[in-house]
């Protein structure tokens, strides 16, 4: 969940923003619904090449449950993904600074190599000696797929401000649209059937607009558990039971 402070008119205005983007309708999975980046894990995320800076990884591992290579693998594919779907980088030259523009050609080939595997995010940072910034991610939450679902999956969500200087850029891809909204914003629409919006997108939507401001977003207490909806069959009717909202019908 790509963040920022917002500044503008409407319902938004001057409060917590975050980037959405709406998938193709031709997307296999959940077509057409608005979803924050985030993407698969690439087997060179857990590369040890990449360079660092920020709690260590078994620190990200004891948060996530899971081994660091896996919890190293998570936090490079959440900053490789950022960047592949919104143009945003959070790396540095040093462990203090963070890249200021990456809008130029140079920058956009970079984006696209990432995105056809020609390179990895190791040597795309050791080329441009940058740094990964572990420091300006946060975990927010972790959700695993219901049980009886054919295509299951185990994804873990990070939330991190937008950095200074940089700014968010529609990369086409799997996106047919992108906008910086406010949670409750997004939320309204959802209830409308403006945007389509899964559970766990409308969870975290939820969480984002109760804390109303980015600051409280990065350093509020937080706690991240395995979050698994549950499917029912009740009065004829199927079910979703989702933790943070009310059960409606599939």
């Amino acid at each position: 969940m790509l963040l920022r402070q917002g500044a503008g008119s409407g319902l938004a205005g001057n409060g917590l923003q975050v980037y959405m983007l709406r998938r193709k309708p031709s997307m296999a999975f959940a077509p057409g619904a608005m979803v924050f980046p985030g993407g698969s894990v690439d087997r060179r995320d857990a590369d040890e090449r990449v360079a660092w800076t920020g709690p260590a990884a078994a620190q990200w591992g004891r948060i996530f449950d899971a081994p660091p290579d896996l919890a190293r693998a998570l936090v490079c594919a959440a900053v490789r993904e950022t960047f592949e779907e919104s143009g945003v980088l959070l790396a540095g030259e040093s462990p203090e600074s963070v890249v200021a523009d990456t809008t130029s050609e140079e920058w956009e080939a970079d984006r696209r190599a990432l995105l056809d595997r020609s390179i990895s995010l190791a040597e795309l940072l050791g080329r441009r000696r940058l740094v990964l910034r572990a420091d300006l991610l946060r975990a927010w939450s972790r959700w695993i797929t219901p049980v009886i679902e054919p295509r299951r999956f185990d994804t873990r969500f990070f939330a991190a401000a937008l950095p200074a200087g940089q700014r968010t850029r529609d990369v086409g891809g799997e996106a047919s649209a992108v906008a910086w909204i406010a949670p409750a914003e997004a939320l309204a629409a959802g209830r409308s059937g403006e945007l389509a919006l899964m559970p766990p997108t409308m969870v975290s939507l939820t969480e984002l607009a109760a804390c109303g401001d980015l600051e409280t977003v990065l350093t509020g207490p937080r706690t991240v558990a395995p979050i698994i909806p549950e499917v029912q069959l009740r009065e004829g009717a199927v079910w979703l039971t989702v933790p943070g909202i009310r059960a409606y019908p599939a």
